[in-house]
This record gives structure tokens, C-alpha cells and sequence, in this order.
């Protein structure tokens, strides 16, 4: 059974830091690129990362680049988003995906004054 399980979300003070994690089970976790996503209330859905199979490469959009890191064990079958300078408009539903195989519930990362 193909399973996600993000954890490491919570409540942050503004510019600080939190790393997420993602557990992938059921599947040949290294075969496969993997996104990050967020989702804020009343607002569209987001890519905040992507990492290649190998973990060589990753991209960001300009709303996170220079804060956000996407790595990857794929010993371990998990993915990382290490997150600094945290600001308001990260609050959001955080996500990991892989379009091929689903995605998980997500983990609410909020960021507080």
C-alpha cells in the first residue's frame, strides 16, 4: 500500500526555521522525483520544491529560493524541506507528492509573530 507520512510540521515565530519530513511506503521510493507542496487557506496550491530520484538537483520558485532545502535518503525512503527565514505567507498545508504514486495528508506548518 502506497503511503506518505509528513511530520515535522507546527507553530514557528516569524524568521525562524523548521525542517518537515516524509516518509514514502509501499513503493520503490528512489525511482521517482518528488515535489513539495503547500496549500494555504482560500488559495491555490503551490510547488515549493521539487528533487530529483538521486537527489542531485532540485528547483525552487522565486517565493521560497534561498530559504527552503529539499533533500532526500533514499536508504530511509524519506524527503526532507529544511525551511529558515520563515515568513507569514509560508503559513500553509505542506505536502509531500509524487504524481506517479499519490500524495500525503500534509502537515500545517504556521508561522506566528
Amino acid at each position: 500500500q502506497v503511503q506518505f507520512l509528513e511530520s515535522g510540521g507546527g507553530l514557528v515565530q516569524y524568521g525562524g526555521s523548521l525542517g518537515l519530513s516524509c516518509v514514502a511506503l509501499g513503493f520503490t521510493f528512489s525511482d521517482y522525483a518528488l515535489n513539495w507542496y503547500r496549500q494555504a487557506p482560500g488559495k491555490e496550491r503551490e510547488l515549493v520544491a521539487t528533487i530529483t530520484r538521486a537527489g542531485d538537483n532540485s528547483v525552487y520558485p522565486a517565493s521560497v529560493h534561498g530559504r527552503f532545502t529539499v533533500f532526500r535518503d533514499n536508504v530511509k525512503n524519506t524527503a526532507y524541506l529544511q525551511m529558515r527565514n520563515l515568513k507569514f505567507e509560508d503559513t500553509a498545508v505542506y505536502y509531500c507528492d509524487i504524481p506517479q504514486m499519490g500524495r500525503g495528508q500534509g502537515t500545517q506548518v504556521t508561522v506566528s509573530s
